[in-house]
């Protein structure tokens, strides 16, 4: 079974930063995908930023310059630095880990930027 757990969603100004940490455990393959995915209310889940375990990155045209994945194979987790936060990046973050066939999901945590 493996377990995906986020942590450090909050609440921050526009123009602030947060770092998001997803930490997986269980029986993992070592070749892997891990990433973040957002969803706003009223809109589908999307595709924010994604590393492999060979350090190989993507990410989304919308948050490109502003945030910064990577990740500690040692310890299964991924990272999401958040720098000069906006208000249209307020939404609940989830982790994803997928390898072959298999695919995995954190509970999500909340980001809302506002002043």
């Amino acid at each position: 079974q493996v377990q995906l757990v986020e942590s450090g969603g909050g609440l921050v100004q526009p123009g602030g930063s947060l770092r998001l940490s997803c930490a997986a455990s269980g029986s993992i393959f070592s070749v892997n995908v891990m990433g973040w995915y957002r969803q706003a209310p009223g809109k589908q889940r999307e595709l924010v930023a994604h590393i492999t375990s060979g350090g190989s990155v993507y990410y989304a045209d919308s948050i490109k310059g502003r945030f910064t994945i990577s990740r500690d194979n040692a310890k299964n987790t991924v990272y999401l630095q958040m720098n000069s936060l906006k208000p249209e990046d307020t939404a609940v973050y989830y982790c994803n880990l997928h390898w072959g066939g298999y695919l995995y999901w954190g509970q999500g945590t909340q980001v809302t930027v506002s002043s």
